[in-house]
């Protein structure tokens, strides 16, 4: 990843955080593919441009899938990043999410709630009818907000953070993501990725104390470009 293209890519920086819109294929951190993740591509982007001469402090303090684009925050500072895992960790943070689906769900617009079970070797969610030590409760908000001729575009506020939460949960009413193979839609995207994106974050800035409200650009294909989307 080069430097130019990382640098198109930031949306929001200043001396503690640095908020980037994640590509469909990126991964966060480091994992067993050996792939360059976004963590460290900022380190390098930054101890060039800044001409930093020591190590470059990069603090992870969330995730999103690997198929999944959309916005991501990373800490500049060690402090930032506790008081920004503090605010995760207490909720005091909003995700919007979007999400294009071939099935219309029944209802435009309700509230999920879900047990959902994780089974680590197939790295994936199940929807369980009982609440049991193994499960977690899943919650989310949904909403009919766009329609093209063949999709329809759903707006996601997350209340929960589970894993493949948003994916489990709308494949268990029938309406699983544009390319989500692993929850039931039957055709991949041509990208490998799936059609989910980390619209929209918002939460009070961990140092300044002033109210952040980030918002990631549509990838740039055009299934995305045909959704006419008035923002709220």
């Amino acid at each position: 990843m080069t430097g130019n293209n990382i640098k198109n890519r930031i949306l929001y920086e200043d001396n503690h955080i640095i908020i980037v819109n994640k590509h469909v294929g990126d991964i966060i951190q480091t994992d067993k593919t050996g792939d360059e993740p976004l963590s460290e591509t900022l380190k390098q982007y930054i101890k060039i441009r800044d001409n930093k001469p020591g190590n470059v402090f990069i603090g992870i303090v969330h995730r999103i899938d690997r198929p999944v684009s959309g916005v991501v925050i990373f800490a500049k500072t060690s402090k930032a990043l506790a008081r920004l895992n503090d605010i995760f960790r207490k909720g005091d943070i909003h995700k919007t999410y979007y999400a294009i689906v071939k099935n219309k769900p029944q209802i435009e617009e309700a509230t999920l709630i879900n047990n959902l079970l994780r089974n680590e070797k197939i790295n994936k969610s199940f929807v369980s009818e009982k609440q049991t030590d193994n499960t977690k409760q899943a919650k989310l908000h949904y909403k009919l907000i766009s329609r093209s001729d063949t999709y329809f575009l759903l707006e996601i506020k997350l209340m929960t953070g589970r894993h493949h939460q948003i994916r489990c949960q709308l494949a268990a009413i029938g309406c699983p993501i544009k390319g989500d193979l692993k929850y039931g839609y039957p055709r991949s995207n041509a990208d490998g990725g799936i059609s989910l994106h980390a619209r929209k974050i918002e939460f009070i800035h961990p140092v300044s104390g002033k109210q952040i409200e980030i918002t990631a650009p549509f990838p740039t294909n055009d299934l995305w470009q045909c959704f006419e989307v008035e923002e709220q």
